[in-house]
């Protein structure tokens, strides 16, 4: 059995204030790349998890992996769930505003629901998912769409015109509470969600004119981010360069597939310390 963990990508991500426990609430366009970590399960009754691949050795702790954790939530909330071993082949970059440890949650969550027939809307996979970790419910069922709240107000998904992109991250690891603590933000007031076109052009234009503020007091804490965001923003056909998350992985998009590779393979001469990916993004 075997699930695929997409790269999540924030087009924009607005910080819409602070809240009286401490943690922010956000509202994030929210696309996935096909560019993806692996997991499989080898269903049985014990749970265990190996973890290989390009970037394993930076996924930390098996025994902290959100794998294990999210499949352990589950096992609370269905008597007898029949788990098993995990298997992760790493390839996207840790702490980079990608969600790839909440990806691979939500394929265990997956893999888990497959080997024990349970539905994909039973109401305990959502409830295991916000209890291992905020990211985790999006990318549940990982498709575009808003998340809302602290990642837990989720929108249904929707259509999004295919998007050319390619992802750098220059190979750094950024925490995301270091960046939320960084943030000046003011007390979370209630505001009404945005509403976007789902025209190519008219997106495009809508994404363009939005932000991702985390950006500012990430570069505060990693100015190289700054420099990957410089170098994508002169790439010919560059229509608009953003960082995803809490960083340090950037996105820039492009008009065609073409496009996008050519600029990849720039990077790769260019910069060959830098993790570089064309993909596409929704579609």
């Amino acid at each position: 059995m075997r699930e695929k963990a997409p790269a999540k990508v924030n087009l924009t991500l607005r910080v819409l204030g602070r809240r009286a426990d401490g943690l922010h609430e956000i509202e994030s366009l929210v696309a996935f790349a096909n560019v993806a970590d692996a997991l499989t399960l080898t269903p049985g009754d014990a749970l265990a998890l190996s973890v290989a691949g390009p970037t394993a050795a930076a996924a930390g702790d098996v025994a902290e992996n959100l794998v294990l954790k999210a499949a352990r939530a589950l096992a609370e909330r269905v008597e007898a769930l029949k788990l098993g071993r995990f298997a992760l082949s790493k390839r996207l970059p840790v702490a980079a505003g990608l969600g790839g440890g909440s990806a691979d949650a939500a394929a265990a969550l997956r893999l888990l629901a497959r080997a024990n027939r349970l539905a994909p809307d039973d109401a305990r996979l959502a409830q295991a998912a916000r209890a291992t970790g905020a990211d985790v419910p999006v990318c549940l069922d990982p498709r575009p769409r808003f998340m809302r709240g602290t990642g837990d107000i989720l929108s249904d998904p929707f259509e999004l015109p295919r998007l050319f992109a390619v992802l750098v991250n220059p190979g750094i690891a950024v925490a995301t509470r270091d960046v939320f603590a960084m943030l000046a933000a003011a007390p979370a007031t209630q505001t009404k969600p945005a509403m976007w076109p789902r025209e190519r052009a008219e997106l495009l234009d809508e994404i363009a004119r939005g932000r991702n503020d985390l950006e500012e007091p990430a570069i505060e804490l990693e100015p190289a981010i700054a420099k990957v965001l410089a170098v994508l923003r002169k790439l010919p056909g560059c229509r608009l360069a953003r960082m995803s998350g809490s960083g340090a992985t950037c996105f820039a998009l492009f008009d065609s597939s073409r496009a996008a590779s050519a600029a990849a393979r720039t990077l790769r001469v260019g910069y060959p310390s830098w993790w570089v990916r064309a993909t596409t993004l929704g579609g």
